[in-house]
Formats: C-alpha cells, sequence, structure tokens
C-alpha cells in the first residue's frame, strides 16, 4: 500500500506542484506552528552567570595572597598585558560607540547591566594585576575583555537582525 502510494506520487509529482493553496489555508497553520527558538547566547540569564563567575574568580584572585614573581617576570607580564589591553580596549570602544549610535535605549537595559558587571569584575582585576601580577590575573583579565567584545558583538548582531526584521516586507506565501 505504502510503496504504490509513493509510485502514485512520484509518477505525478508535477501535477500536485502547478497549484498553491489559498490564503485562508496558509491563516490556519499559522497559528500552530512552534514559536520562534531562542538561542542560548542571546539568553541573558546565561550572561549573568558568567558575570557572576567573574565576579567570584576576581574575588578569589584578589582574597587569596599568591606568592609574588620576581620582577623581571612581573615586568614581563604587566608589558604583555599592557598590548593586549590597548588592543582589546580600542575594540571594545568602537563596538560600544556603534551600538549608541544605532540602539534604542529601552531594548537594551539587561545588556547594559551585564556590560557594567564585566567592566567592575575588569576593574578589580586590573588592580589585583598591579598588586600581585600573575599569568592567571593577566588571563582572567584578557578572557573579560574577550567575553566583552563576545557580548557587544552578539547585541550588535541582535540589533541587525531587529533593523533587518522591521525593513523586510512580510509574504504570505507558501
Amino acid at each position: 500500500m505504502k510503496d504504490s502510494l509513493k509510485e502514485f506520487i512520484d509518477k505525478h509529482r508535477l501535477e500536485f506542484d502547478h497549484q498553491e493553496p489559498s490564503d485562508s489555508v496558509w491563516n490556519k497553520i499559522k497559528p500552530n506552528l512552534p514559536a520562534k527558538s531562542i538561542s542560548l547566547w542571546n539568553n541573558v540569564i546565561l550572561w549573568r552567570v558568567a558575570a557572576m563567575l567573574f565576579l567570584g574568580l576576581s574575588s578569589y584572585l584578589f582574597v587569596s595572597n599568591i606568592s609574588t614573581k620576581p620582577s623581571k617576570e612581573t615586568a614581563k607580564l604587566q608589558g604583555e598585558f599592557s598590548d593586549l589591553e590597548s588592543f582589546y580596549s580600542e575594540q571594545i570602544a568602537e563596538k560600544v560607540e556603534f551600538i549608541n549610535n544605532i540602539q534604542n535605549f529601552n531594548e537594551v537595559e539587561a545588556f547594559a547591566q551585564d556590560l557594567e558587571k564585566l567592566e567592575a569584575m575588569y576593574f578589580v582585576l586590573r588592580e589585583q594585576m598591579k598588586a600581585n601580577p600573575t599569568e592567571k590575573v593577566k588571563d582572567a583579565l584578557i578572557l573579560n575583555l574577550l567575553v566583552r567584545i563576545d557580548l557587544l558583538n552578539q547585541q550588535i548582531e541582535s540589533l541587525e537582525d531587529s533593523r533587518k526584521e522591521k525593513s523586510e516586507p512580510v509574504s504570505a506565501s507558501v
């Protein structure tokens, strides 16, 4: 039974495809479609958890007394970090300026809070780097900068998607 139905459909494929259903059919189907899924990377809760983890890590590094290294290694770590910091800070400043030029301030409150938390953690880590420079602190600072850049990239992508949705006309074809 199934094979004969399949053969019939295969033989008469063009006869099925030449007609289109009416708009009323689409209007009946549309409410039953599943809702648009939200990407894990655009989840505000995920970013808040990440911010809390960074706060915990920075607090741990600030409170714990990690043995100090000789001054040559200290100078080397601070020099390496200085170059990386200027590079990433420049990228962050460009992205923030771009977002500020195109965003609607009412719709990105959670984004701004997450960015402020990451900046606060960054300053705590930076003070730790000045007081007791270690490879772990440098890595935590770089990770913080990378997370902020990623968050900004996601916000830019979200804003561009919303701009595309507003500019694209809605079509009702099947």
